[in-house]
């Protein structure tokens, strides 16, 4: 198995702790982890092609190193429904990076289908300094923040671990069907956990990993946003193409 994708090597690159968030899901879909369709565009005809071909609706995000927290700065648009809808949202997400953050470099804009509303759960992992890391599972959206329902188990976890971590959790009886909501597939849950245990176990460089929200179904689990710390990286040897606009360069229109 590869380790972490190598796609931040740029001469004059940002020294971060993060991949961005192409590389995160490149590595999760690596595992096997179910995140949504998405594709990289340099440009608005890129980010229009990449829309026809995924499927509408779509989501569009800004992709920069200096920006981890993409909707502070303006740089996330959601439920995009024709390519007049991509069009503007590609252009204000550039003019309000630009305008909220100089500093920023803009690498690309990521396209990525509009999962469907559904049940949200967390999944993460930490890499603790005496067990190792980490396996945590909770109920997602303001659910983890207001309840802090969350279990935790040392990773590498077998299939019992997971469906015990989904049993411990108090509010578990959301995921199995209540008063009308639809029962979660716990199977695809269970999966989704173990690949985050192998995903950890197999790339030491990870610090931390948060899927959040993962939106779980009767049938099937959709990843829908995927953080990954690592370790240090500083820039190195690889060169990549600079984003651009329907022009030469990329710059708001």
């Amino acid at each position: 198995m590869q380790r972490v994708p190598r796609v931040y090597d740029r001469p004059g690159s940002t020294v971060r702790t993060y991949l961005l968030e192409p590389e995160s899901r490149a590595l999760c879909r690596e595992v096997g982890l179910p995140v949504t369709r998405f594709s990289v565009a340099v440009n608005l005809r890129e980010a229009l092609r990449s829309a026809q071909e995924i499927g509408y609706p779509v989501v569009l995000k800004v992709i920069s190193p200096q920006v981890m927290h993409k909707s502070e700065v303006g740089g996330v648009f959601t439920n995009l429904r024709g390519p007049n809808e991509v069009k503007k949202a590609y252009r204000e997400i550039l003019a309000n990076v630009t305008r909220n953050r100089p500093d920023a470099e803009i690498v690309g804009v990521q396209v990525e289908e509009m999962a469907p509303a559904s049940t949200e759960v967390i999944i993460g992992a930490v890499r603790n300094p005496q067990f190792g890391p980490v396996i945590a599972f909770g109920l997602g959206g303001v659910l983890v923040e207001v309840l802090r329902d969350v279990s935790f188990r040392v990773a590498p976890i077998a299939s019992s671990d997971a469906r015990e971590m989904m049993a411990e959790l108090k509010g578990y009886q959301i995921l199995k069907g209540y008063r009308g909501l639809p029962r979660a597939d716990l199977h695809a849950l269970e999966a989704i956990l173990l690949r985050v245990s192998m995903l950890v176990i197999k790339h030491p460089e990870i610090c931390e990993a948060d899927l959040n929200p993962v939106l779980v179904y009767e049938k099937g689990a959709k990843v829908v946003d995927a953080k990954i710390m690592i370790e240090e990286l500083g820039p190195s040897r690889r060169q990549s193409r600079k984003p651009e606009s329907d022009g030469d360069r990329q710059k708001p229109l």
